[in-house]
């Protein structure tokens, strides 16, 4: 038996259930996990604040592991293969994109290009139940759909540096993309949590004039100055009106070039949108879940500014893939294991649950 924890609803304790070994489809393969991050999804679940949850689940949704097993092959078409095209081998060390069954043939995804918002697209960890089997990181195995997007890690990347950045960094990926930084930019990340920690980092990678780190605690906003911010700005000991003169000081007054979201809080929006200079771009990609209403001055804040907002929802596998290129690529530049503050096993997953929601870590890993 296969030992899981299972989130049976939300506000309720987390449990370690056994499951049987799953019997593998054509296609299919057997992860032995290695690590699996835990993330602020992981605790807006627990709260019940993302509709179409399955409850009961597995929780963990980007984690790493060692092939244990293949499905059977009949067919040529059959073999499971990478992203790349590459077979699969048992004992080879993989990641993988959570979303599974995207089905490439709707609206989004082929006319929108839009696959995040593919109706049929389901999620490890997040939107598929404990009653369908291992389908969630939180577990001593994983079983890897047919169809599911692998990605195997280079030999310059160690899975715990790659969960460093977890969810985080395909997602910041995809956020700074969109934000279309430039050399020179003043790029300000609100939001000091995995996803605008790696935000920062990316956004010096695409040749940020400066960054500023706007967040807390203390903890976090300490990563983000070792990790390469120019300023940060603690949201426990400013104002909004302290947080944007510091930021149009910085930039002879302008505000800043580009910046990037990534709270989950509301009423950043509003406040992220006036840290932006008139043309500049603003990306919101931190606002996964319903955490409430935030208000905003149409004429003020939108439309005399000429500002450009692009929304940003969750990554797909080409995101995933190029995070861990970046990751294996600068893994000397940027020591990414140093963001991960504690390792939890799976009894312990109530409080590595708890620490995250608390914000008392930067990085929560589960090694089963």
């Amino acid at each position: 038996m296969i030992s899981a924890v299972v989130m049976p609803e939300p506000d309720a304790p987390l449990e370690v259930r056994t499951f049987p070994q799953p019997e593998l489809e054509p296609g299919a393969v057997l992860l032995r996990t290695l690590g699996s991050e835990v993330c602020g999804t992981d605790a807006h679940l627990w709260k019940g604040q993302l509709a179409g949850v399955p409850y009961p689940i597995i929780p963990g949704h980007v984690s790493v592991g060692r092939i244990a097993a293949l499905g059977p092959t009949a067919a040529a078409d059959q073999v499971a293969k990478d992203v790349s095209g590459a077979p699969l081998e048992v004992g080879q060390l993989v990641t993988f994109l959570d979303v599974y069954g995207t089905c490439g043939r709707c609206w989004y995804c082929t006319v929108g290009h839009a696959t995040t918002r593919c109706p049929e697209r389901k999620v490890y960890g997040v939107t598929l139940s404990a009653d369908e089997g291992l389908l969630g990181g939180w577990a001593e195995y994983i079983h890897l759909k047919p169809g599911v997007h692998v990605i195997s890690l280079p030999d310059t990347l160690d899975w715990r540096a790659f969960l460093a950045g977890g969810c985080g960094m395909p997602t910041a990926l995809h956020a700074v993309t969109l934000g279309g930084i430039d050399f020179g930019d003043t790029v300000v990340v609100q939001g000091s949590g995995p996803v605008g920690l790696c935000a920062a980092v990316l956004a010096q990678l695409r040749g940020a004039g400066q960054v500023i780190v706007v967040g807390g605690p203390e903890v976090r906003l300490d990563a983000a100055t070792r990790f390469g911010a120019d300023a940060v700005l603690d949201i426990g000991t400013t104002t909004p009106e302290e947080r944007l003169a510091a930021v149009r000081e910085a930039t002879g007054g302008r505000g800043a070039d580009v910046t990037i979201e990534a709270t989950g809080v509301p009423s950043a929006v509003p406040e992220g949108m006036r840290l932006t200079r008139d043309a500049g771009r603003y990306v919101v990609v931190g606002q996964y879940t319903d955490a409430g209403e935030a208000t905003f001055n149409p004429h003020l804040d939108l439309n005399q500014k000429h500002l450009d907002i692009r929304g940003c929802w969750g990554s797909d596998v080409g995101h995933m893939y190029r995070a861990v290129q970046v990751m294996a690529r600068y893994g000397r530049q940027f020591p990414w294991a140093d963001l991960i503050t504690k390792e939890y096993g799976l009894d312990e997953a109530q409080r590595a649950l708890e620490d995250v929601a608390a914000q008392r870590v930067v990085k929560a890993l589960i090694v089963p």
